[in-house]
């Protein structure tokens, strides 16, 4: 039977995966280390025995948004709620990308940013960042006025480097993209984890969308529910692509009830930022060479033996971490998620055992 031919473009794509092996300690996917607080699961299956089944959720998902909105300081109408950031950042794209048109990145960075671009038809224009993984303006200048992108991406911090773009940068690229009347897409899935955000950008007159999820500091990796912060005329766009009740009843209300545990995710922030510092203070005395992360991730990369050699020894010691030696750009490079402490430091112990054999 002859089978139905996919797109050519899609046909040529591969898939984007993140490979699990069965290990003690799973530290490659930037997940949180720790569920979210009893108290919270509680009230999320109370209220599950309140929804009404046979009814379709709200569509609007409006106490959700508004909940949002409260936490981030910005109004109801600037925000879009969606099944993960990476579906926001896909009815971005199916809004304002497509044929014809072109979305520009700064590699390395999220590998999403590129796939979801090409999934809905549009040209993928890769600009290079400096040798350190920095941003390069004079590039993104000149890459904005040639190509004229309908969508640029950042992500801040990037990953998977961990770096963060300045707010002078932010503001700079913002002015280019506005000179080719493009749309300017600021990834913050790590955005809590950050110094500044922004969000304090947003507003009527920029084209600037900020995606953010509740999968890393809510500990919601599960219910896969994030969301985008823009001007409301960009939001009505979205609205408009995004399919019929896409967000279904038992997520709009554990996004509802986890805001009310502000003060929690507050306190993982903290604790794994203490964490971050530790970790990168370890590695400063072992051979390695390591990128500034204001993440809960830690890209870097072994000075005396392969990437892949020590990703592999990390695993027959039941640690899995991110095996990113041959992606481009990161030639030998590995990325470390941070775990509790105990999983922090068995890592680390794996790792000096690994780079210095006694």
């Amino acid at each position: 039977m002859a089978r139905p031919q996919v797109r050519d473009d899609v046909a040529l794509m591969d898939g984007y995966h993140s490979p699990q092996l069965d290990v003690a300690i799973r530290l490659n996917t930037n997940e949180a280390p720790e569920p979210p607080p009893q108290g919270f699961r509680d009230r999320v299956a109370e209220a599950v025995q309140a929804i009404e089944w046979h009814r379709y959720p709200s569509r609007a998902a409006g106490e959700l948004r508004s909940r949002i909105a409260q936490v981030e300081g910005v109004r109801a109408d600037q925000v879009f709620a969606a099944n993960g950031s990476n579906e926001v950042l896909q009815t971005v794209m199916l809004s304002y990308g497509g044929a014809g048109r072109t979305a520009l990145t700064f590699e390395p960075t999220y590998a999403l940013h590129a796939h979801i671009s090409k999934m809905c038809g549009t040209r993928v224009v890769e600009g290079e960042r400096t040798d350190d993984f920095g941003l390069d303006l004079d590039e993104v200048a000149r890459l904005i006025s040639s190509e004229r992108p309908a969508v640029t991406f950042l992500c801040s911090p990037n990953n998977p480097t961990g770096m963060i773009e300045t707010p002078e940068t932010i503001s700079a690229v913002l002015e280019m993209v506005h000179a080719v009347d493009g749309l300017l897409v600021v990834d913050e899935a790590y955005g809590q984890f950050s110094p500044w955000s922004a969000l304090s950008l947003v507003g009527d007159d920029n084209s600037l969308i900020v995606t953010r999820t509740y999968s890393k500091t809510w500990s919601m990796a599960a219910a896969r529910l994030g969301y985008g912060v823009a001007p409301a005329w960009l939001i009505d766009e979205l609205d408009k692509v995004v399919l019929p009740y896409h967000l279904d009843a038992a997520k709009q209300v554990a996004g509802i009830v986890a805001l009310d545990y502000l003060d929690e995710m507050a306190a993982r922030v903290a604790s794994l930022v203490e964490e971050r510092g530790r970790v990168t203070a370890a590695l400063d005395e072992l051979e390695v060479d390591q990128w500034a992360s204001g993440a809960n991730f830690v890209l870097f990369r072994p000075r005396t033996l392969s990437g892949t050699d020590v990703w592999q020894a990390l695993v027959d010691r039941s640690i899995l971490v991110r095996n990113c030696a041959s992606w481009p750009r990161l030639d030998n490079c590995l990325r470390l998620t941070l775990g509790t402490p105990d999983e922090n430091t068995a890592f680390l112990s794996a790792l000096t055992d690994i780079l210095e054999p006694r």
